[in-house]
């Protein structure tokens, strides 16, 4: 099985620089994507229904053109999950769960930080409380997690093109990279350091400064697996070369 997660920074905007086209000859089972946008993307289903994803399922955040979380399917899921049952957090639409007979999908967009001290404090009590949420749906059921998504994080030094210069930046603070370890020692693996442990790559860079064609990028992106699947990962890539947002697509294959 082939999955894609896209922060695509606006679906429309994809949408004019040729996402469809890529879509029909990239041809994943099923696609995340984070940041979609869309007030009302309902409309958009033929478009996606003609290229096999014939079941699309939409969580777009109450305040219009902000945030909002989709996965395309060529399978139908066993059922759909919105939000993880905090109103707090669920008006702005980060959260969407796919589950099948063999594992549970969470497509996933964390809050950045950026802004300034409310929305970090916000970012890390959402990731505290969506961490709680992950470990109940491990309590309450025996198959297997696969979490991906923008989770506005950079682990490792490996994970950002100036480590020692972004000590204090929001997505890099200690705080955070140690909430991405205490979440792995859950029970996770971070699927493309497990396939590529030594590979520098990003699947993020500003718009500022052309730092995408200079390389200057973070990856912030993830496919988190359960470990009792590690040995299924195929394959777990960050594709780069594809440019219709701020972030890229990343991709695992599985054997399930």
């Amino acid at each position: 099985m082939k999955i894609i997660s896209f922060n695509i920074n606006g679906l429309r905007s994809g949408l004019q620089k040729g996402f469809l086209e890529w879509l029909k000859k990239e041809q994943p089972d099923i696609i995340c994507l984070q940041e979609v946008k869309f007030d009302t993307p309902e409309h958009l289903n033929p478009l996606f229904e003609g290229l096999g994803y014939t079941y699309t399922h939409w969580y777009p955040a109450q305040k219009k053109g902000y945030s909002g979380v989709a996965i395309l399917a060529k399978q139908p899921a066993l059922q759909i999950i919105q939000g993880s049952g905090m109103e707090e957090y669920d008006i702005e639409g980060r959260i969407l769960r796919f589950d099948t007979k063999k594992f549970s999908l969470i497509n996933v967009y964390v809050p950045s930080g950026t802004s300034g001290e409310i929305r970090q404090s916000f970012k890390m009590k959402w990731l505290d409380h969506f961490k709680q949420y992950v470990v109940s749906i491990q309590q309450e059921q025996n198959k297997p997690l696969i979490l991906c998504g923008d989770f506005n994080i950079a682990h490792q030094e490996i994970d950002i093109h100036n480590p020692k210069a972004n000590q204090k930046s929001t997505g890099f603070l200690p705080e955070e990279r140690q909430w991405v370890s205490e979440f792995l020692e859950a029970g996770f693996v971070d699927t493309f350091r497990y396939k590529n442990p030594q590979k520098q790559q990003y699947s993020w860079w500003t718009y500022r400064a052309n730092a995408r064609a200079k390389n200057l990028g973070w990856r912030i992106d993830y496919f988190f697996a359960s470990r009792s699947i590690e040995a299924n990962i195929q394959e777990a890539e960050l594709l780069t070369d594809i440019c219709f947002s701020d972030h890229c697509p990343i991709m695992i294959k599985l054997e399930v």
